[in-house]
């Protein structure tokens, strides 16, 4: 064995002014950190878990995580939707950083369980067509229940209410954005929505007729759902953006490695998921309503 030696370097002591300056410096960066860190607390507020039923066939009765943002309501919303693993751990983790960004930039954030109490957690719908359709169908009256029961919420604007899905929630927030769809729904939809790696073909063709603007955000490595026909959609009636981050794959703002689930290419990209926190502020603030509360 052949142990390597780390060269020692002598150096003159520093003059007892020096030393005083450089740990005034540390204390005052000390200070300022604890400040960033109370402000952000501050503005993040409250979380608690609610409970909510949804409109579909089953009547299930879903868990939520509800944060609120330490600001004087009523203040714009977004709901948050998983994809077809569900509350999978990487998954939640992701959501509820989300969650935390939003709310700390002036927005109550709902993320939503669909599968849990529907006992479709854990990845068992990822595997069969018949699930995913089914599930596009259910949880498209739970967000729709979602919407509902925040527009209920006296410290929520009614009228600004924004939806955010991943993947198969993705999938409901594109079909939640048609002038179809609100009208199944009684006429109101969503401010906006933003549907993250989603299966484009669950809007049912790419000519849109839209309710709400839609902000697609997709990968172009993505061999599970191809964001190919997203970029072919064309929109009437309201917003229609499309950005396809050339590197990433599906799922790229889970923090996981880059790796192959269920034969199909998925892991983290920073920069997808740094643009995406970005675009998906920019689009909340273009689309809220009267210029209401939301920080800016």
């Amino acid at each position: 064995m052949v142990e390597h030696s780390c060269p020692v370097h002598s150096r003159a002591a520093a003059p007892a002014g020096g030393h005083a300056s450089a740990m005034r410096h540390f204390v005052v960066l000390a200070l300022v950190m604890v400040l960033l860190m109370a402000k952000q607390a501050g503005a993040q507020g409250a979380t608690q878990q609610v409970r909510l039923q949804s409109t579909a066939s089953d009547r299930a009765v879903l868990t939520a995580r509800l944060h609120r943002p330490n600001t004087r309501g009523p203040v714009p919303a977004v709901v948050l939707m998983h994809g077809c693993g569900g509350w999978q751990p990487e998954v939640l983790a992701s959501l509820e950083a989300y969650a935390r960004f939003i709310s700390s930039n002036g927005f109550v954030v709902l993320n939503l369980d669909s599968f849990s109490t529907r006992n479709r957690a854990g990845g068992r719908v990822c595997g069969s067509l018949g699930e995913l359709s089914r599930a596009r169908d259910y949880r498209t009256h739970d967000a729709f229940a979602a919407l509902q029961f925040l527009r209920n919420q006296s410290f929520v604007d009614a009228e600004n209410v924004f939806l955010v899905g991943q993947s198969n929630g993705g999938s409901v927030a594109l079909i939640s954005a048609l002038s179809r769809t609100a009208s199944r729904f009684g006429g109101e939809g969503f401010r906006g929505v933003v549907a993250l790696y989603p299966w484009c073909g669950a809007a049912g063709g790419t000519r849109l007729d839209l309710h709400s603007p839609v902000l697609v955000l997709g990968g172009g490595r993505d061999d599970w759902v191809p964001p190919d026909q997203c970029s072919r959609f064309r929109g009437r009636g309201q917003e229609l953006s499309v950005t396809i981050y050339p590197h990433a794959a599906h799922s790229f703002d889970l923090r996981i490695p880059i790796q192959r689930y269920m034969g199909n290419l998925v892991g983290y990209n920073p920069q997808a998921a740094a643009a995406t926190r970005t675009e998906m502020l920019a689009f909340f603030r273009r689309h809220i309503a009267d210029g209401r509360t939301a920080m800016r």
